[in-house]
């Protein structure tokens, strides 16, 4: 029997012409927990997933060296204690095949899969006013009616190729690292060309440098890197922080980006050169995020502050690079540290001293084409064998863009963000009823899965709430959206962060009308954001129109 047609045929009234209560686009971190968490209301739900296995993010990008940049202890799910004490994390920044394979025990553990639909795209979701309901339409053509439609598919799911001629006719190997191949790639003596030095060419760079005969590295931005520091995480380590995991998840639910780390209260120029340099140091050889998410207050707001400390980095690099001239091209000149998501890294500066590794700067030599042997620059032809685009993704709003959502009369969402995304809580659209957005735009950011634990139970608790009255329709109020919006946006004002072009501010050089930093995010740290959340829905709701 369909399994649709045999959801459907369950329930009473409106509900039973339904296939489901509940649809989840997406089975990643916050998929599988949205899943599990709408199976407890007891609610018809089914998730849609394009691979063919859980994990979303640690599902696509398994390109040489990825791993996370959150401490792997801070990562896992916190909603089950017998999960933590089930559970060993080998690094302390744990490698993607690990975090895969966390995920798979997880939805073996709570028997998920067989509420998901895999190796299936979403490709349109229109809202039905008559019926009160989303018809969402499938790859093959198929289609499925759902009361609540929950979108779950992350804020880097969307890769963006170059728009660079000719690569459609390079001969040799190429991939995008979000879409790199489940079979092993063999880097000995091949001549590697790589598009990209951000956080994820970064980790490829040195990790493939290692083998490769000759790596060629394309860098249009450079980046402000910290060292990772990673080590293994002995038994009786692991035994100690599982003690402690009421003490670490308690940590980050008070820190802004829900990390171990938080800022130092002092402000930058308020102290004295050898107590900066001092401070600095220690942060440059701590584990993770230390340097970004753990500095002074000002860092993030205060150009002269910022200035000095983009500075010690510089003369880090200076001191790891043994060419002036290529150190100089790796320092950023167009933003200060920290004003990007920080990328971590072991041993990257210092691939730059192999011999058989060139950097180009292709502002000072644009790249023209890719060709059939490899990539022709205004300088010069570079044969390859292999050519990895590391170019990034539309991000935050890229996904939705790519799916036909429509909501009242027609209204395409694409259109409505055009400007920049609007939002009620991060979490709702006007015109859009019964589409709710677990970790959407304008929603607090930071380390991915204790911010996407809360938007998932957030998210449930809605849901919960009209089910419970009977509820068929929720939907944002324009008052709603408009303050929001305008706080939203209020509170990104003279965060430097806001001002840079990065993923984080929805800006991708390779995509038309992505060349310009928007606000994308809740800017005011994850307590304030919860705090903000939980007293709406305390008050039953006030900003949205139930009926």
């Amino acid at each position: 029997m369909d399994t649709a047609a045999e959801a459907g045929s369950a329930g009473t009234g409106a509900s039973a012409r339904l296939d489901f209560d509940a649809i989840v686009i997406g089975a990643g971190v916050t998929g599988l927990y949205q899943l599990y968490k709408l199976r407890e209301l007891g609610v018809r739900v089914r998730a849609f997933e394009a691979g063919s296995r859980v994990g979303g993010t640690w599902y696509w990008n398994r390109y040489p060296g990825a791993r996370f940049d959150s401490e792997s202890w801070t990562y896992g799910y916190a909603f089950s204690r017998e999960l933590l004490n089930e559970w060993d994390w080998s690094e302390h920044f744990a490698p993607q095949p690990e975090t895969e394979r966390y995920l798979n025990f997880v939805a073996d553990k709570f028997d998920l899969r067989r509420d998901i639909q895999f190796n299936t795209r979403v490709t349109a979701a229109h809202y039905r006013e008559d019926t009160r309901n989303w018809e969402i339409t499938l790859h093959d053509g198929s289609r499925r009616t759902t009361r609540f439609l929950v979108t779950a598919i992350g804020i880097l799911s969307a890769p963006v190729m170059p728009n660079i001629p000719g690569v459609e006719s390079f001969k040799g190997q190429s991939c995008h690292t979000h879409n790199w191949p489940k079979e092993t790639v063999s880097f000995a003596g091949k001549r590697v060309g790589i598009i990209g030095t951000g956080a994820t060419a970064v980790q490829i760079i040195q990790t493939i440098a290692k083998t490769v005969g000759h790596l060629t590295i394309f860098q249009r931005t450079p980046n402000w890197c910290a060292p990772l520091n990673n080590s293994r995480i002995s038994t009786e380590e692991m035994r100690g922080i599982r003690a402690r995991y009421g003490e670490i998840l308690a940590r980050c639910r008070e820190t802004p980006g829900c990390y171990v780390h938080s800022t130092d209260p002092r402000s930058t120029l308020n102290t004295t050169p050898e107590e900066r340099t001092a401070f600095w140091e220690k942060r440059y050889a701590s584990p993770g995020f230390g340097f970004w998410q753990g500095n002074f207050q000002d860092m993030l707001t205060d150009r002269a502050a910022n200035a000095l400390a983009s500075e010690f980095i510089a003369n880090k690099i200076r001191s790891r690079v043994h060419d002036p001239v290529v150190a100089e091209k790796l320092i950023p000149k167009d933003h200060g540290v920290g004003m990007r998501r920080q990328p971590l890294e072991t041993g990257y500066y210092e691939v730059y001293n192999q011999p058989n590794v060139e950097l180009v700067d292709v502002r000072e030599t644009p790249i023209e084409r890719v060709t059939a042997a490899g990539i022709q620059t205004s300088a010069k032809a570079h044969d390859f064998d292999i050519i990895i685009y590391a170019t990034g993704f539309d991000a935050i709003t890229g996904t939705f863009d790519r799916m036909d959502i429509r909501g009242v009369n027609g209204l395409r969402l694409k259109e409505v963000w055009a400007n920049g995304p609007q939002t009620y809580l991060g979490v709702f659209v006007q015109g859009f009823p019964n589409l709710l957005m677990a970790m959407g735009p304008h929603a607090g950011l930071g380390n991915y899965t204790r911010c996407a634990e809360y938007s998932v139970e957030w998210v449930t608790g809605v849901i919960q709430y009209a089910t419970q009255r009977g509820l068929t329709r929720v939907a944002a109020t324009a008052e709603g959206v408009r303050e929001w919006t305008d706080y939203v946006l209020g509170l990104g004002q003279g965060q430097l962060m806001n001002e840079t072009g990065s993923w984080m501010t929805g800006v991708n050089r390779n995509l038309e009308g992505k060349q310009t930093p928007r606000i994308m995010r809740y800017s005011g740290g994850h307590p304030a954001y919860r705090e903000h959340c939980d007293a709406v829905a305390a008050a039953g709701y006030p900003r949205l129109a139930l009926a």
